[in-house]
C-alpha cells in the first residue's frame, strides 16, 4: 500500500499551493518525530511518505491508499478537515496522537479508525487489517510499548525539508514523566510512568546522527541512575545537544556536571509560575518557587542555558502577575521563554475540574494552543488575562531585552549558545510582530477592550515540544 503520514498546521502557518512561502520560524521547528517513527514501524512492503503542513503543501489528490494523521488538540479541527477530504476521495484515514487518544469517541466520528495510545503495539495491526478489509473503529494499545522496541526514526524522509527545521535529528531516550501535574497531557497519557530505552540502543543511534541533535524526552532526568549512566557514556562521543527536564537537575551537582560534559548546551525547564499556591494547586510543589533563581544560576554556572516554560492564568494569579513575572525573568538569567495561558486540555484532571465548575468558556479546539484564553480566570477577567499575556510576551521579546540576554549568554555560556539564543529570541519576536501582539498591563490599565487579531492573524502556539509517535500533545 501507499501510505501518507500528515502533520496538520494552523491556517496562519500552513503552506499551501496558493501560499507556498514557508514562514521564517525555523528555530521553532524540531523534527517530525511522530511521523518518522510511525514510518519506521511500517512494514517494508509498504511505501511511506510524510507531509508536514508547516513546511510543505498537502496534496489532497495524492496517489495513496492510507492517510495517517497525528495531531494535538489545537489542530483537531484541521485534522478533521483533512480526514473528510481524503475520505471523500475514497482513502482510508487513521487518527493518532494525544488528542485522538484522550478523545477517541470524538475522533472516531471523523476517521475510519483511531489509534489510542502508543503506535508500536497497534500500527502494524492496523495496516494488516486494512489489507484484510477487517478494520476496527478503534485500536487500543495493550499496555505501554517495550522501550527496546522503539525504532530509530526514518530520517531519510526528512532530507528534502530539513533546511526548514532547527534540527531533524531528534533522539528519544525515554517516554513519559514521573510527575502528575494536573494540566499535563503527558501525565494523562502515560499515567505518571517513565520508561527508557537501553543505553546501548541510544548510543548506537547517536553514532548515526550529526554532532548537534536534540533529545525530545519530556524529562531526560526522570530516572536519575539512567541519566547518569547515559551522560557518562556519552562523554567520549563529544556531541552537542539540548533537551528538557525538571528544574530538580539543579539539586544534583554531579548530574549537572555529567550533562554538561556529555554535551548538553541548553534545557527547557517548566518553571510555570512564581506562586507556591499555584504550584500546589496543579501538583507541582517540587518546583519550590522560592529557590528558582538559585537553581537557575546553578544550571548556568554548569555551562547550560535555560529556556523556561511559563504559565499565566492560574487561580492564584491576579492582574499583577504579568509585571512580577517580567521582573523575575529579567533578574533570573533565563535565555528564552515559552509563555502559555492556562489551558485545560481534554483528558487531563484540570479539564475535568474546570468542566465541573463550568469555567470553560470556549470549546473551539483551535483556540487550545496555549495562546488564547478559553477559561474564566479566578482573580481577573478573561480580557485582562489575554491582554496581560500578550503584553508580557511582547515586552520580554523587545529588542533591547533580546540584545541584553544575548550579551549575557555570550559572556557566560560562549558564542555557540549565544548565537542559538539570538536566533531563537528573534524568531519569537518575528512571531509576535507577524501576529500583531500588543496587549496591555492589566495591573495599570484594567478592563481595557483593545482589539485582538482574529482570522488570519489569530495567534497560534509559538513553540511545540516534539513528543512521542502517534501520541503527541
Amino acid at each position: 500500500m501507499k501510505i501518507l503520514l500528515v502533520l496538520p498546521a494552523a491556517a496562519q502557518l500552513r503552506v499551501t499551493a496558493d501560499s507556498p512561502r514557508v514562514p521564517c520560524r525555523k528555530m521553532l521547528r524540531f523534527s517530525v518525530l511522530p511521523l518518522t517513527t510511525v514510518a519506521a514501524l511500517t512494514p517494508p512492503q509498504h511505501e511511506v511518505r510524510i507531509c508536514d503542513e508547516n513546511v510543505q503543501a498537502l496534496d489532497l489528490d495524492a496517489d495513496v491508499d492510507v492517510v495517517g494523521i497525528s495531531f494535538m488538540t489545537a489542530l483537531a479541527p484541521r485534522a478533521y478537515e483533512i480526514a473528510a477530504e481524503f475520505r471523500r476521495r475514497g482513502k482510508t484515514v487513521v487518527a493518532g496522537g494525544y488528542h485522538p487518544t484522550l478523545c477517541p469517541r470524538e475522533a472516531a466520528e471523523h476517521f475510519d479508525t483511531v489509534v489510542v495510545g502508543e503506535a508500536e503495539n497497534s500500527w502494524p495491526k492496523v495496516l494488516a487489517d486494512i489489507e484484510a478489509r477487517s478494520l476496527r473503529p478503534i485500536y487500543s494499545s495493550c499496555g505501554p510499548a517495550d522501550p527496546a522496541a522503539i525504532p530509530q526514526p526514518r530520517r531519510d524522509l526528512t532530507v528534502a525539508s530539513a533546511r526548514h527545521y532547527a534540527t531533524v535529528n531528534a533522539v528519544q531516550a525515554g517516554r513519559g514523566c514521573i510527575h502528575g501535574c494536573r494540566y499535563c497531557s503527558i501525565a494523562a497519557f502515560h499515567g505518571r510512568a517513565y520508561r527508557h530505552r537501553p543505553v546501548e540502543s541510544i548510543l548506537a543511534e547517536l553514532e548515526h546522527v550529526p554532532r548537534c541533535f536534540m533529545f525530545v524526552d519530556d524529562n531526560i532526568i526522570a530516572d536519575l541512575d539512567f541519566a547518569r549512566d547515559l551522560f557518562r557514556r556519552m562523554i567520549p562521543l563529544k556531541k552537542r545537544w539540548i533537551s528538557q527536564c525538571s528544574i530538580r537537575i539543579a539539586e544534583d551537582p554531579e548530574l549537572l556536571d555529567l550533562a554538561h560534559r556529555a554535551g548538553c548546551q541548553g534545557l527547557f525547564i517548566g518553571v510555570e509560575t512564581l506562586s507556591e499556591e499555584n504550584l500546589a494547586a496543579v501538583g507541582k510543589q517540587f518546583n519550590h518557587a522560592a529557590d528558582y533563581e538559585t537553581r537557575i544560576n546553578a544550571i548556568r554556572r554548569a555551562g547550560i542555558g535555560v529556556q523556561a516554560g511559563i504559565i499565566v492564568g492560574m487561580d492564584g494569579d491576579d492582574p499583577g502577575v504579568f509585571e512580577r513575572t517580567l521582573r523575575f525573568l529579567d533578574r533570573a538569567g533565563i535565555d528564552a521563554i515559552q509563555l502559555n495561558i492556562l489551558t485545560p486540555l481534554p483528558g487531563t484532571p484540570l479539564f475535568e475540574e474546570f468542566d465541573r465548575a463550568s469555567r470553560i468558556t470556549d470549546r473551539d479546539w483551535s483556540h487550545y494552543d496555549f495562546r488564547h484564553c478559553v477559561i474564566r480566570p479566578a482573580r481577573m477577567s478573561a480580557a485582562d488575562l489575554q491582554a496581560g499575556a500578550d503584553w508580557l510576551y511582547r515586552k520580554y521579546y523587545s529588542p533591547w531585552r533580546i540584545i541584553r540576554r544575548t550579551w549575557r549568554t555570550l559572556w557566560q555560556l560562549g558564542p555557540l549558545f549565544a548565537m542559538i539564543i539570538w536566533r531563537l529570541n528573534w524568531t519569537y519576536r518575528y512571531d509576535n510582530l507577524r501576529e500583531g501582539i500588543v496587549g496591555y498591563n492589566p495591573a495599570h490599565h484594567p478592563a481595557q477592550t483593545l482589539p485582538r487579531p482574529e482570522g488570519p492573524l489569530a495567534l497560534v502556539a509559538v513553540a511545540v515540544r516534539p513528543r512521542t509517535p502517534m501520541s503527541t500533545q
